[in-house]
């Protein structure tokens, strides 16, 4: 019996348990006019439509919160502003990591008993909606307010500390991170509806105004509107509504190592290591498996650590991996195909949920000319709060199980 085999009749693993069984976004980049509320429906409404259900089958609702409409209760606001009554509800939070949290918390409750069709989503208006105030307000709370803040160490300024350290002791390169925004933005020339498609090289990145070094503008995620939405249901319930393409979910795992950068137990390996490792073994699968991957992507330097913690090149070796091509088609691990945070969109917490949207559309076959050719695994990393929170997630189609 394989190790994937044993995995999957493990009575207590989620593995092959629950299925992605319909997905949609909400018009991203600046969409004026429409609130957070407004994109996750609109995100919502898709993904019903994708999955062929009914509101009224909706019993599970979990979101993530929104800087610009701050409800202290996104879910249940949302689920009023939708029109559905869940009895299983929360408003996750734990900053970028929040999306691949919220399909692990899921799949848990799904195969728990606590929901049947749990929706999984999030909108945000930050480049329309978000006022001057809640801007400032969201960038002070960002850090602790005694031991950072005073000290001029916003969120931003903790993932410039970790990128300067690996450039110290890997000798990572300045023209390496560059290349990152370079790869993203010519996967983001072949997605519709991205926010920015205009083709740049390394040079148009070295020349980029300075933000926090060693960061230049376009190290940097972009600021967008926008939603994702996605309906997750047991399998059985899955194979009951006939659905054409499930995407299940292997694996998940988390981390969370530190709130005070200080008290990062290092600067260049991050929890992605411990939650990649809990998500390859419930999965049966490794980092040589993946066909696909949706990397946290928040700066350059991000994502060359994370190929590194994911498992898909030896620490230290992130630069000069992405700098041969290995995150792009044709390389070991074609990331963020649809442009990533740096090229697609950031709406900030709901951000990495439209990396589970590319990655699920690759599972399913449906990424037209950007498509990775026989693409059944996928791994989709979130993290946030300068690596302070991590989580994975394993998907793939019904041929992995």
């Amino acid at each position: 019996m394989t190790k994937a085999a044993a995995l999957a009749g493990h009575k207590n693993s989620l593995r092959g348990q629950v299925a992605i069984v319909g997905i949609g976004l909400s018009p991203v980049g600046k969409v004026p006019g429409r609130s957070p509320l407004w994109l996750a429906a609109a995100a919502a409404k898709q993904a019903l439509a994708d999955a062929g259900i009914q509101k009224s089958e909706i019993d599970g609702v979990l979101a993530s919160p929104a800087m610009a409409a701050q409800f202290h209760r996104f879910s249940v606001a949302f689920s009023e502003y939708f029109g559905v009554r869940p009895t299983f509800s929360n408003t996750l939070q734990v900053s970028g990591a929040t999306a691949a949290t919220m399909f692990n918390i899921a799949a848990a409750a799904i195969h728990g008993g606590l929901a049947e069709t749990v929706l999984v989503v999030g909108g945000d208006s930050l480049l329309s909606g978000l006022t001057p105030e809640l801007a400032l307000r969201s960038l002070t709370e960002s850090r602790d307010q005694q031991y950072e803040m005073p000290f001029g160490i916003p969120v931003a300024n903790t993932f410039a500390m970790t990128a300067h350290r690996h450039m110290k002791e890997f000798g990572t390169t300045p023209e390496q991170l560059a290349q990152v925004a370079v790869t993203q933005r010519q996967h983001a020339a072949r997605t519709p509806g991205a926010q920015q498609t205009t083709p740049i090289t390394v040079e148009d990145v070295l020349n980029s105004k300075m933000v926090t070094s060693p960061y230049r503008k376009l190290d940097c995620s972009l600021i967008s509107d926008g939603g994702a939405a996605f309906v997750l249901t047991s399998a059985e319930r899955a194979k009951a509504l006939g659905i054409e393409k499930p995407i299940y979910i292997l694996g998940g795992g988390e981390c969370y190592t530190h709130e005070h950068i200080f008290l990062m137990p290092s600067l260049t390996t991050t929890g992605a290591v411990q939650s990649s490792e809990k998500a390859y073994a419930m999965s049966g699968y490794g980092p040589k498996d993946m066909h696909t991957a949706g990397v946290y992507d928040c700066f350059t330097g991000t994502v060359v650590m994370m190929l590194e913690d994911l498992g898909f090149c030896p620490k230290g070796e992130g630069g000069r991996f992405v700098a041969d091509g290995q995150m792009t088609y044709g390389g070991q691990i074609p990331s963020n195909t649809h442009g990533g945070l740096l090229s697609f969109a950031h709406s900030g917490i709901p951000g990495s949920l439209f990396h589970f949207h590319e990655v699920v559309a690759q599972l399913r076959g449906e990424c037209g000319e950007r498509q990775v050719a026989g693409a059944e695994l996928g791994l989709v990393h979130s993290l946030g709060a300068g690596f302070a929170t991590n989580a994975t997630t394993i998907l793939g189609t019904e041929n992995t199980l």
